[in-house]
């Protein structure tokens, strides 16, 4: 070997990421092309098909003139939106970006290397992955009924545990942690352990046994609820999401949280899409309705569909056979249509999709009637 070649390996040796680092791959996102179409039906990635709030399009709109300021670093107006809207102590929310960044912004300010961390199995990826980056040993908590099980959570609980995170209602599953079952975790759970509760989805739920989990904070100081505007809010583009919890919480989080992470108009645009209660509730609506009659047609036409409340539905293909997910995509990407196939992270054997518009829906319904009936 040359010892051109030498020092270059060696070069490229000294610049390896940290251990933990190394044993990640790259998230990856949902497909947004389809060939030979030049615009198709993007049903892959749970945006809201009705999009933003007119209010916060046009809050959005009147900050142009403005992005040469920095923003409100104190967040001030989307925390006092949330707290009127959510009836909540505006003091203890933190805004970010992305509720992403605030469970990240939790992983640092609690979990040291060699800590415990016990994560769901249909939690969201990204928990996952700043805690391992954090140092701490993941212990993973199956979902034997594909939502939450509290008894594979607690029997994993151990001395050296020092938070759970857990999604309700889930992905790619789209079910939901009873509130019953849920106050059986919080009460189970040694206090000084963390519980953070990943709401993304939960602004779609309407179930009457259902808890958003806010109600928990005032209670019990190792409840988190973290939220996000990009689904039911459609401000996914923005990059906004919060978190609320008791003060000895909060107080640490913001010693970490850098000064302008949630940038002037991601702001804006928020706290106009909260305080639009009706838009907001016609888009519940609209999902609601269409999960329905989907979720009827596709077990007409010999599907499987998993129980969902969130904005998108898992459909279970046969393993083999002419009707297999992987044939099925074939034929809904040929139609111009992009759902989202479940391989790692979810039931094998399964394509997940967002509910669209009226017309993206009845296109997804009609191609997959054709694909049984070939």
């Amino acid at each position: 070997m040359s010892i051109d070649k030498q020092a270059e390996d060696t070069a490229v040796a000294d610049l390896l990421p940290n251990e933990p680092v190394r044993s990640l791959a790259p998230y990856k996102q949902g497909k947004s092309e389809a060939a030979g179409h030049a615009d198709p039906i993007k049903v892959s990635s749970n945006e809201s098909p009705l999009g933003a709030s007119p209010r916060a399009l046009e809050a959005y709109r009147k900050v142009g003139d403005s992005l040469f300021r920095y923003p409100n670093g104190a967040q001030t107006e989307l925390r006092q939106a949330l707290g009127e809207v959510f009836d909540l102590n505006p003091d203890q929310i933190v805004c970010g970006n992305g509720s992403e960044e605030v469970q990240s912004l939790l992983i640092r300010a609690f979990v040291s290397p060699g800590d415990e961390v016990i994560v769901s199995e249909h939690a969201f990826v990204m928990a996952r992955i700043h805690a391992t980056v954090q140092g701490a040993k993941i212990v993973d908590a199956p979902e034997p009924n594909h939502r939450t099980d509290v008894d594979e959570i607690l029997n994993r609980v151990s001395p050296s545990t020092r938070m759970i995170v857990l999604a309700s209602p889930n992905n790619p599953i789209g079910d939901y942690l009873p509130k019953p079952e849920f106050d059986r975790l919080v009460r189970a759970v040694p206090p000084h352990v963390i519980i953070v509760y990943d709401g993304a989805y939960a602004d779609f739920v309407t179930e009457p046994d259902f808890t958003h989990g806010f109600e928990y904070v005032s209670k019990h100081r190792n409840v988190v609820v973290t939220r996000t505007f990009s689904k039911l809010y459609g401000l996914a583009g923005l990059r906004i999401g919060w978190m609320y919890g008791d003060m000895s919480v909060i107080e640490p989080v913001q010693r970490i949280r850098t000064p302008f992470n949630a940038n002037i108009a991601a702001l804006a645009a928020a706290e106009a899409a909260v305080r639009d209660v009706d838009h907001a509730a016609r888009v519940r609506d609209h999902n609601s309705a269409w999960l329905k009659r989907i979720r009827t047609h596709l077990e007409q036409i010999g599907l499987d569909v998993f129980p969902t409340v969130a904005n998108f539905y898992l459909i279970r293909f046969p393993d083999e056979g002419p009707h297999t997910a992987q044939k099925a995509y074939q034929h809904l990407m040929a139609a111009g249509i992009i759902p989202r196939p479940v391989n790692a992270g979810g039931p094998s054997g399964s394509l997940r999709i967002t509910v669209g518009l009226d017309h993206e829906n009845e296109a997804v319904l009609n191609a997959l009637t054709t694909f049984m009936e070939a």
